[in-house]
């Protein structure tokens, strides 16, 4: 996301995810921010492992906003290269399209967020249980931000809204190590509607 987050401890999930990343060789494709827990794990990973390793896509009229708040532009050296695209929907499509055809182990992490956070982690679910993709998909659950998601899930499946084997299409970390050992260690499985077919 943009915005910090009230508690230091979501910046420092992020740094410390842009470590584990680094330690293990991972590139990192995001939003393109330079703020908030966006520019903390962007500029921490460019530090460690250079500005190649950083894909940020954004749309041009959020990149417009931003280099107003901040009152300036975003430098490759300090963030990695930055993509600026028309709208939301082509950011989505381009940084989803970069995962599903990055390298094996490649997959998706949400960090604490927002609403924006929030969509496009049940929209790369949503894909998964359809069989667009089968990377892996985790969250990244600091200080419990993601226990009332969960909470959810289980309900919507006690409910009889979400199947029961897809349950664990998301998966809980609680450290940055977690996630890089889930991410390295997912082989993705065909969906029960794999019968599908997806242009």
């Amino acid at each position: 996301g943009s915005s910090s987050g009230n508690d230091p401890k979501h910046i420092q999930a992020a740094k410390n995810l842009a470590f584990a990343l680094h330690s293990n060789n991972y590139k990192l494709v995001y939003g393109g921010g330079t703020t908030g827990i966006m520019g903390a794990i962007a500029s921490t990973l460019v530090q460690l492992s250079g500005p190649s390793a950083v894909q940020g896509i954004i749309p041009v009229a959020l990149a417009k906003y931003e280099e107003k708040l901040t009152k300036k532009n975003a430098d490759p050296s300090k963030f990695g290269s930055r993509t600026v695209v028309k709208d939301m929907h082509t950011r989505k499509r381009l940084m989803i399209d970069a995962v599903i055809g990055g390298a094996p182990g490649s997959g998706f992490v949400a960090l604490s967020g927002g609403y924006g956070t929030l969509e496009e982690l049940l929209e790369t679910t949503t894909w998964y249980q359809l069989g667009i993709h089968q990377c892996g998909i985790c969250v990244f659950d600091v200080c419990g931000f993601y226990k009332g998601l969960l909470d959810w899930v289980d309900q919507a499946a006690q409910a009889g809204f979400v199947g029961t084997e897809d349950v664990d299409i998301l998966r809980i970390a609680t450290t940055a190590e977690e996630v890089i050992g889930y991410l390295g260690s997912q082989n993705g499985r065909y969906s029960r509607m794999g019968e599908l077919e997806w242009d």
